[in-house]
Order: C-alpha cells, then sequence, then structure tokens
C-alpha cells in the first residue's frame, strides 16, 4: 500500500523527468542506428537483396522476447531494475552490432541486434512506468510525455549517423557503418546510469504493483494466461488489434523507405526523411495524449487508423521521387502515435490491476513480433512486388483498424444512450 506520507504528486513530476531524460538519450541511439541497418545487409549480402528487412525484423525480434522477459523482471523487482536490465543488454548489443559490421560478420550483427532490442523493449515499457502514479484520466496523457521525450532523441539521432561514420572511419580506421553502432553503445550508458541513480523510488512498488505487494506470493507472469485475459475483454482486444496494427503498418513502410530511396538514387535525404517520420511519431504526443484522454481512446484509435490509411497511400503514389515521401512518412509516424498511446491507455484501464504488468509484457511482446515480421517480409514484397505494393497491403490494414476503432465506438455509444 501507498505510504500516507509520500507526495504522489511531487513524486509522479520527478518520475516523468527522470523516464523523459532517458528517453531522450536511448532514443537518439535507437535511431542513429537502426537507420543503417538495412544499409548494413545491403553490404554484406549486396545491393539488390531482398533480405534488407533483416535487420530491423532482428531488432523488433529481439524487442518482443525482451519485453516479456523484463515485464516479468519488473513485476518482481521494480521498473528500475528492469530498466537497468534491458539498457546493459542494449549497450552489450550495440557493441556486438559494430564488431560484426566492421568485420562484414552477419551472424555477430544479427546477434547484436537482437540484445539491442531489449533499448527499444526497455523505452516502449517506460510509458507503462509513467501511468503507474498517474490518475485515471492523465494516464494517456502521462504516456505521451514519454514519447514526446524521445522526439528529440530520434529527431536527431539519424542527423548524427555521417559524423558517427565518418569519426569511426578517420580515426579508429573502422568500416563505414561501424560507428553509429559503437556511439549508440555509449549513448545507453548514460540512460543506464539515469535510471540506475534517479529512478527512486520505484514508481511500481508505490503504486503497490509488485506481485509480493499483492497478496498472491511471487507468481512469474505468464503469457498464455495474459492473451486470455486480453481475449476475455473486449476493449482489450481492441487495444491489442489498435497496437499491433499501427507497429506493423508502420514498421513495413518504414523499414523499405530507406532501401527504397537509395535504390532511386536519394540516399542523401534518407536520413531527413526518417527524422520527420520519428517527429511524427514523437513530437506530438503530447497533443495525441490530451485528445485520447478528453475525447476517448477509440475516437484516438479510428483517428489513428484514418492517418496510417492517408500515409499509405501517398507512399504508394510516391514513385521513383521523394517528394511524397516526406508528407507521408511525417504522417505514418502520427498515425502510429494515435494508434499506440490510444491502444496501450485502453487496454490498461480495461484489464484488472493485478493483472497489468503482465497484459502490458505480453501486449508488447505480440506488438514488436509482429512489427518484427513485418520488417521480415517488407523486403520481399518490395523485392516481388515493389514499393508501391507493400505500400498498399499498409492501407488494407489500415482500413481494417479504422473498421475496428469505429464499429466499437459505435456500439459504446449505443450502449451508453440506452442506459
Amino acid at each position: 500500500m501507498t505510504e500516507p506520507s509520500i507526495d504522489l504528486e511531487a513524486l509522479q513530476a520527478r518520475t516523468l523527468r527522470v523516464l523523459v531524460t532517458g528517453q531522450v538519450v536511448a532514443a537518439a541511439s535507437l535511431s542513429a542506428a537502426v537507420t543503417v541497418g538495412a544499409f548494413v545487409i545491403q553490404d554484406i549480402l549486396g545491393q539488390q537483396t531482398p533480405w534488407g528487412g533483416l535487420s530491423s525484423a532482428t531488432f523488433t525480434m529481439g524487442s518482443a522476447f525482451m519485453s516479456q522477459v523484463l515485464a516479468r523482471v519488473m513485476s518482481k523487482r521494480g521498473r528500475r531494475v528492469g530498466l537497468e536490465y534491458g539498457y546493459s543488454l542494449a549497450i552489450a548489443g550495440g557493441l556486438i552490432a559494430g564488431f560484426g559490421v566492421n568485420r562484414n560478420s552477419l551472424v555477430f550483427f544479427l546477434l547484436g541486434l537482437f540484445l539491442y532490442g531489449s533499448g527499444q523493449a526497455s523505452n516502449l515499457l517506460s510509458r507503462y512506468a509513467a501511468m503507474d502514479l498517474a490518475a485515471p484520466d492523465q494516464r494517456s496523457q502521462a504516456m505521451s510525455y514519454i514519447l514526446f521525450g524521445s522526439t528529440f532523441g530520434a529527431v536527431f539521432g539519424p542527423v548524427l549517423i555521417k559524423p558517427a561514420e565518418q569519426i569511426g572511419v578517420d580515426t579508429f580506421g573502422w568500416s563505414l557503418y561501424t560507428g553509429p553502432w559503437i556511439a549508440s553503445a555509449f549513448f545507453f550508458v548514460f540512460a543506464l546510469v539515469n535510471v540506475a541513480v534517479r529512478l527512486r523510488p520505484d514508481p511500481l512498488e508505490v503504486s503497490g504493483g509488485l506481485v509480493s505487494q499483492q497478496g498472491i506470493g511471487v507468481v512469474t507472469p505468464n503469457l498464455g494466461a495474459a492473451l486470455r485475459i486480453i481475449s476475455g475483454i473486449r476493449n482489450a482486444r481492441v487495444a491489442l488489434a489498435s497496437m499491433v496494427i499501427s507497429q506493423v503498418t508502420m514498421v513495413a513502410v518504414m523499414t523499405m523507405t530507406p532501401v527504397h530511396l537509395k535504390i532511386h538514387g536519394h540516399e542523401g535525404v534518407s536520413p531527413y526523411v526518417i527524422s520527420l517520420h520519428i517527429a511524427g511519431m514523437y513530437a506530438f504526443s503530447p497533443l495525441v495524449g490530451k485528445f485520447a484522454d478528453r475525447h476517448g481512446k477509440l475516437l484516438s484509435i479510428s483517428v489513428g487508423g484514418v492517418l496510417l490509411v492517408a500515409a499509405t497511400v501517398m507512399a504508394a503514389l510516391a514513385g521513383d521521387a521523394a517528394t511524397l515521401l516526406w508528407p507521408s512518412l511525417w504522417l505514418l509516424g502520427l498515425g502510429w502515435s494515435f494508434g499506440l498511446i490510444g491502444g496501450s491507455s485502453l487496454l490498461v484501464e480495461s484489464v484488472p490491476e493485478g493483472s497489468r504488468v503482465t497484459v502490458q509484457g505480453a501486449a508488447d511482446l505480440l506488438m514488436s513480433f509482429c512489427g518484427g515480421m513485418a520488417g521480415f517480409s517488407s523486403g520481399f514484397i518490395r523485392k516481388a512486388f515493389g514499393f508501391h505494393m507493400l505500400s498498399n497491403l499498409g492501407t488494407v490494414l489500415a482500413l481494417v483498424l479504422v473498421v475496428i476503432g469505429i464499429r466499437r465506438l459505435t456500439s459504446t455509444r449505443i450502449a451508453k444512450l440506452r442506459v
């Protein structure tokens, strides 16, 4: 139970500041390194390889696996310890990936990428840590502050790629794409120190969310049990669908955009297009959070689906010119933000309090796993049918999300009118 002497409002404000600081640094690390992932695969396997999405797939699979592992750690020992584990593994992953790039070793590069995914898992789970102490009508907004913190690092991270590459080549004699991975590992050191020193007291412990505080003994979170909980609650199913579809649509199109630009002679603008995309994902999240809290999570999910439809249609029409990809990738990020914030908030408020940490980890696992599969298959789809067909498939998925969101929103409003 929460002690009366603790000022929860002040503690929540301090927790948000700590988490935002970590997000800035970690997001810079993730965006800088992952942007060049497909290029590394092309260097190792050839410029026309259909396996360009392998880097994104491995990274997101690592994120999926670690989201469940870190959720288990958090449920037993708190948010701080879980984040410490995640950032430590990301440091190791960045160094191993850099070693693989420099040695032209696909095995080491993929191993490093898998471990590196724990950094993304930690960043995603941080949004739930922001909600542990938040009032029910402020949960979306609290989450949005964490995503907003990612803006600064994520937007400027890709811009730092060229300097990191040049320093690696000129100073250390590394291969071209090694520098961003080594630099990202050192960025994660700051994220690790930030949570280890400053995230005290632990927000999950203060909120009474540890399994040892719930009078049920030490229970290891179970994926099957979490999925049963979600499947039994209609709003939870809608929330999970929103998170998964938003992630799959975004990852599939975003992963192949740098490859598409490079093939058509626009590699130089690729980092900036990705920066604009990431700005769409994070920069407007406070406004998205307020929208979700004021107008409802279901409407937020529906808006996200509409924006993803617009983004993928524009991407399909882009052809070999980069002009339409600028607004397309921005809308892709913004639609993802509406879908993720609306879905994550709806998930938290839909499931029993004692099951939240378990369900959070399971939902992020599925979201990241499906995103990984989308990233993996995107290269083959682009190779076989073209970037426009990949975007068209994204449009179909986004339309499904629009239908799901509007149907549930309509049925909820009808039910309220009847009451």
